[in-house]
């Protein structure tokens, strides 16, 4: 299970992934240091988390150009021959 998608155009500055991961940890030693253990280790294992996903194994595809422009030129195509046929037959 993904909980970080790093395809996220959000992702693509390094200083923002660096920002998420020094967050998180630093809200787990806050916990911790204000004496709730439970959340401590929360926010330090998101951290973890962060860090891998984020900055270990970051590894961001370029985004799928999407061609629905040359389906409907098909498609349009495929039309116009018949609706020419039904105009010379009236």
């Amino acid at each position: 299970m993904q909980l970080i998608d790093p395809n996220h155009p959000t992702y693509r500055h390094l200083w923002v992934r660096i920002l998420i991961v020094v967050v998180c940890f630093g809200w787990g030693i806050f916990e911790f240091i204000g004496g709730d253990p439970f959340w401590g280790v929360l926010a330090l294992g998101a951290g973890g988390y962060s860090f891998y996903m984020l900055i270990w194994t970051f590894d961001p595809k370029p985004p799928e150009v999407a061609t629905p422009a040359a389906d409907d030129a098909e498609e349009d195509s495929e039309e116009k021959p018949a609706a020419e046929a039904e105009k010379k037959a009236e």
